[in-house]
């Protein structure tokens, strides 16, 4: 390995740290996905049950079971802790920008560390990256398994075939039948629009078949032997009725997804939307035109493709979540990669008003970070802060404009926007994680629960989150009974209620002695103790 080589691990592996790993136990566990999935791994690990997903000692049979594996292997290692409960996720993201550096190293040498650093630094991959659930280990599976495919496609070597089915089975196992139906339609569309229509027949290879189903097929047919509502529940539930109707009561606008990819890409938005446009104004796909048939345009269309497909795909579900459209992200990124190369190669310099948007872009990220703490934290916020802080977003915004304006141009636009990219996420871990824990997060509240224990205690919950109940399961690691549903412990057990409480607790706990322990303001939570039944 050459000297510039190792630079460039070097910094690949930096980068990845800062932005994955960096700060992941700063707060706790928020939403309701996080604690839940977290909480699943936990009883799964406790039970030395690697099939069946169990959530409250139920069967919880939403998800398939690669978050879970990966979680119970950090718990295994690490202890259960909400750190330890992200850590497969910012594990799987360091792999995916891996295989994108290696792949780009092959395609695109001279740009494989540009490409790999704009896709870890999207908005929606550091946000999923840091987060305890499934979206990341199939975003990542998904993206090897289709950079292995192109990789195949352009040498036909066939060791690359079988790393698409081997990242399609993980896909599989982390989320379901979604992955090899959005993997066929992202190939069909290709293959189609490049007026090769063998292409799907080549990929559908007998050996890739059989590792994909030796891989992924085993765990489905084992737990619906063990669990045979699991048809029922996974496939025509959480995925059939889940994409056909608003089971679930995730209704969205149809043009959702679009400004959520957009968000996603942040801070590479501006620059991905320039080289989707260019790649649609130059060619015309839709004939085939000589231009995108050669293999060098080849893999502009391959990205573009594997970017829209899955927008239009889950444009169409019924039920829209943030988390579905991030196996598309990293296709975007790397179109700002193909677009910076070929600029490069033909000396083209974009124009100033794409350069001005693309600075203001990442200028307003630090801003907004800044903002938040400064309204959030009550920091005398004023006219001034406000106009200061715009007036470093400006100051920010110039220095990257004059950047991409000078002699180095789109040469230093990885490391210009990458810098407003590591200040917000060190304003929001170092300074932001304190409150988001208060206000968001089951785990400030398990730890005052723990100070009022002599003894460790039951704990049931009236009128809270289903956030929170889940917080509290999995930082309380024991089951939480509800009093709304009648699941009121008959023994002596803590008590967290919203604020204002006390009638409706003296109803449900009627003739048992309940002693008022104190109050949690930032999630207006009031604790009690209630005495068992034979106590009062």
């Amino acid at each position: 390995m050459n000297h510039r080589r190792r630079i460039d691990w070097l910094l690949l592996v930096g980068f990845s740290s800062f932005l994955f790993f960096f700060g992941l136990a700063h707060f706790g566990l928020v939403g309701a996905d996080e604690p839940r999935y977290a909480e699943v791994a936990r009883e799964m690990l406790a039970r030395r049950d690697w099939i069946t997903p169990v959530l409250g000692n139920q069967p919880w049979l939403e998800k398939p079971p690669l978050y879970y594996w990966q979680a119970m292997v950090a718990y295994g290692v690490f202890g259960v802790s909400d750190w330890a409960a992200r850590l497969p996720s910012a594990v799987d993201a360091t792999l995916m920008i891996i295989a994108v550096f290696v792949f780009l190293g092959k395609f695109h040498p001279g740009f494989h560390l540009d490409g790999a650093l704009m896709t870890a630094s999207a908005a929606g991959v550091i946000g999923f990256a840091r987060a305890a659930g499934t979206d990341m280990p199939l975003a990542a599976s998904f993206t090897m398994a289709l950079l292995a495919w192109y990789a195949w496609y352009q040498g036909g070597l066939k060791l690359y075939l079988a790393g698409f089915y081997l990242g399609l089975a993980l896909a599989t196992l982390a989320k379901g039948p979604v992955a090899p139906i959005l993997a066929a339609a992202i190939l069909v569309v290709f293959a189609g629009l490049r007026k090769d229509y063998r292409l799907i027949r080549r990929t559908l290879w007998i050996p890739g078949i059989l590792l994909f189903s030796l891989i992924a097929l085993p765990w489905y047919v084992v737990v619906e032997i063990r669990n045979p509502e699991f048809f029922r529940v996974f496939i025509l539930e959480h995925n059939l009725s889940r994409f056909a109707t608003d089971l679930y009561h995730h209704r969205q606008p149809f043009w959702y997804f679009i400004p959520v990819t957009l968000l996603g890409l942040v801070p590479w938005t501006v620059f991905a939307l320039a080289a989707l446009g260019e790649d649609i104004r130059r060619t015309s796909w839709w004939v085939g035109s000589s231009e995108m048939a050669s293999s060098e345009r080849a893999l502009s269309l391959f990205l573009a493709v594997w970017l829209v497909v899955p927008v239009v795909f889950f444009s169409l579900s019924q039920s829209k979540l943030p988390g579905y459209i991030l196996p598309a992200l990293p296709a975007g990124a790397l179109l700002v990669t193909e677009y910076v190369a070929r600029s490069l190669a033909v000396g083209h310099r974009p124009a100033m008003a794409l350069i001005i948007l693309h600075s203001v872009l990442a200028g307003a990220t630090v801003v907004l970070a800044i903002e938040y703490r400064v309204v959030e934290h009550r920091l005398g916020w004023s006219v001034r802060t406000t106009a200061i802080s715009w007036m470093f977003a400006v100051l920010l915004a110039v220095g990257i404009t004059m950047t991409l304006r000078s002699r180095v141009g789109l040469r230093a636009l990885r490391f210009v926007t990458l810098v407003p990219v590591v200040l917000t996420i060190a304003i929001v871990v170092r300074l932001d994680a304190p409150d988001l824990d208060r206000r968001l997060s089951a785990r400030p509240v398990a730890s005052e629960i723990r100070q009022f224990e002599a003894k460790s205690l039951p704990i049931a919950v009236l009128g809270v989150s289903r956030e929170l109940e889940y917080g509290l399961a999995f930082y309380g690691q024991q089951t939480i009974e509800r009093y709304e549903s009648g699941q009121i412990p008959a023994a002596e057990h803590l008590l967290v209620a919203r604020q204002g409480s006390e009638t409706e607790i003296g109803k449900r706990a009627t003739g048992r002695r309940v002693a008022y322990l104190g109050t949690f303001a930032p999630q207006r939570l009031e604790y009690y103790w209630v005495a068992g039944k034979q106590d009062h």
